[in-house]
């Protein structure tokens, strides 16, 4: 079948590069969100799967809305069988999708109705769900509301992080891909319609949102940080020399530990080898691995050789 594939994230690589591989499908081209400015400098950063694209010689277009009548034009004169969407950023008008001859198809990160949006794995985790998946619906105008054609589960890893989670998620996609293709061209193809009571919505993560709140349970503070390293991380604050507050960020692994009952949530109640021991709204959490602003990420031994914390100073 002749396919466009409309993606700019990095977990639909392995798709992408499937499609360009397969010998069964032509792969007509890419559509992806235009370059961006990334970093401190700013500089303009073109999206990796348009690297992957150009490389096999793919032609790539990167429209700055996909609503405008170019963009149409570009899709519809590429005469595609099925436009495969995933992670790709804005949400497909009408014309859009009905410009394949089959059927736009779309591969969302999650077990659909359960995690609608933009952030369906960090969800999971926090959730503290046993398995998530790979979602192929038949794409309508709603946002991840299509009728779904198939699903394929996978269970989640006690110490799984959205990084290692969105990456068993991505080599997952391609032989899902590629099943419900073959699905779809012999006519048999299933239009399973969604639970949309039991859907939830998941916006967009900003950096703000990994501000941990020690007042939480313990065991949900450690899911959130799984959840949310690499992006967006998770920050509390300690006090500095001066006294002033200076940004600490926390990576897994934190292990949670049960105590009898603690002071006020975000006390320090140990800091020694054995890591931060840090008071929460239901138990303690034990941080092993953190960054202070301006310095490198390092273990709490380290970090408590240059900023000499104790029982009794509060983070927050």
């Amino acid at each position: 079948m002749r396919i466009l594939y409309l993606g700019t994230g990095d977990i639909g690589i392995p798709a992408f590069e499937a499609l360009a591989d397969s010998q069964e499908h032509t792969l007509l081209g890419l559509v992806c969100q235009p370059d961006k400015p990334v970093g401190r400098k700013q500089v303009l950063t073109a999206p990796r799967i348009k690297e992957v694209a150009a490389a096999r010689g793919i032609e790539v277009f990167q429209p700055r809305t996909i609503k405008k009548s170019a963009a149409l034009e570009w899709i519809t004169a590429h005469a595609s069988d099925v436009i495969v969407v995933m992670a790709y950023g804005q949400i497909l008008p009408k014309a859009v999708l009905d410009a394949p001859r089959l059927a736009c198809l779309n591969l969302h990160a999650s077990i659909l109705p359960k995690y609608r949006g933009a952030a369906p794995i960090q969800a999971a985790l926090r959730a503290g769900d046993s398995e998530t998946g790979i979602t192929v619906i038949h794409m309508d105008e709603g946002l991840d509301t299509g009728d779904v054609l198939l699903i394929k589960s996978v269970p989640i890893a006690p110490d799984e992080t959205g990084g290692t989670l969105h990456d068993r998620l991505a080599e997952m996609a391609p032989a899902t891909l590629l099943r419900a293709l073959a699905q779809l061209e012999s006519g048999s193809a299933p239009r399973t319609p969604q639970d949309h009571a039991a859907a939830t919505h998941i916006g967009k993560l900003e950096r703000d949102d990994g501000r941990l709140d020690w007042s939480r349970p313990a065991a949900e503070i450690e899911r959130l940080v799984r959840a949310f390293d690499p992006w967006p991380g998770t920050t509390t604050h300690f006090p500095g020399r001066d006294g002033t507050p200076r940004v600490l960020k926390v990576f897994p692994p934190c292990e949670v530990v049960e105590t009898g009952g603690c002071p006020a949530p975000g006390t320090l109640l140990d800091a020694g080898k054995s890591g931060l021991l840090v008071a929460t709204g239901e138990n303690a959490l034990r941080l092993h691995s953190v960054q202070p602003e301006n310095a490198r990420r390092m273990n709490s031994a380290a970090f408590l050789a240059g900023h000499p914390l104790g029982a009794g100073d509060q983070l927050g």
